[in-house]
């Protein structure tokens, strides 16, 4: 089983720029083109969030245009940029959005189950997981025995060191969260967005990942109260294999056109 993670694109309506100087249409296009060239193709994708930028009907529509080359199953969650009523509308053929409430769902029919979490708080750059949510994945997290999960979410539940998202990130909730992910001990790993940079740590007893923007990145700065700023480093997607005797190993595959493969030595 391969997935492939693609991460806050934010797409805006088109012909419009991204802080009036990066097009992330046109980066979107070039990862799902990046997607497609992969060998083996994966199984299906994930989207971490942030598919937007403003939450905008016209947005979406956007964004279904430029995904609409990927032959894969596809399932994506809300970031904070994202507006949950539009959002839903714009995947409801999908059918793994849930009629109404929180766009909260599982994926059943994998080697590993996906639980999709909605960590949304509308108008503001941080996440929750209120009693309600906690109570769903509690809920499904029972089910099905000791098969392997993976948790999708955009807001990270632990701190990455990179202060401005630390301050925005999982707020509510992540403590009970944490609890539920050791006590159920069947989460192999929780994938998350938001950050714009490729981040791993270990956490709640399992694995926790960032995966990178398909369009800019945030810079890498370490020290306390560093403000927000970007680079335009290499855009990534991540590649997910589940191994049944190692469980789940994760690549960064990088968009764009390289020199090689060559030989590591000469023949």
């Amino acid at each position: 089983m391969l997935i492939a993670q693609l991460s806050d694109p934010h797409i805006r309506g088109p012909g419009q720029l991204l802080y009036d100087r990066i097009d992330t249409a046109a980066y979107l296009e070039r990862a799902v083109a990046h997607v497609l060239r992969l060998d083996p193709l994966p199984d299906l994708a994930i989207m971490t969030g942030d598919l937007v930028d403003g939450g905008k009907a016209e947005e979406y529509a956007l964004l279904r245009r430029l995904l609409a080359p990927l032959p894969m199953p596809l399932y994506v969650i809300p970031g904070n940029h994202d507006a949950r009523e539009p959002l839903r509308a714009a995947f409801a053929d999908k059918g793994f959005f849930p009629a109404e409430g929180f766009l909260q769902y599982a994926v059943e029919d994998q080697p590993v189950r996906l639980i999709a979490l909605d960590t949304l708080v509308e108008g503001k750059p941080y996440g929750e997981l209120c009693e309600e949510r906690l109570a769903w994945l509690d809920a499904r997290l029972g089910e099905h025995g000791d098969k392997p999960v993976m948790l999708l979410m955009h807001h990270p539940p632990f701190e990455c060191g990179i202060d401005a998202f630390d301050r925005a990130r999982l707020q509510h909730g992540d403590q009970h969260l944490a609890a539920l992910v050791r006590r159920h001990g069947t989460v192999e790993r929780a994938v998350c967005g938001h950050v714009h940079r490729p981040i791993q740590v270990r956490w709640a007893g399992t694995m926790a990942s960032i995966a990178p923007s398909t369009a800019h990145q945030a810079t890498l700065d370490l020290h306390d109260g560093a403000p927000l700023t970007m680079m335009m480093e290499p855009p990534a997607i991540a590649l997910h294999q589940w191994r049944p005797r190692t469980g789940l190993v994760t690549h960064l595959s990088y968009i764009g056109d390289f020199d090689g493969p060559k030989p590591f030595r000469k023949i």
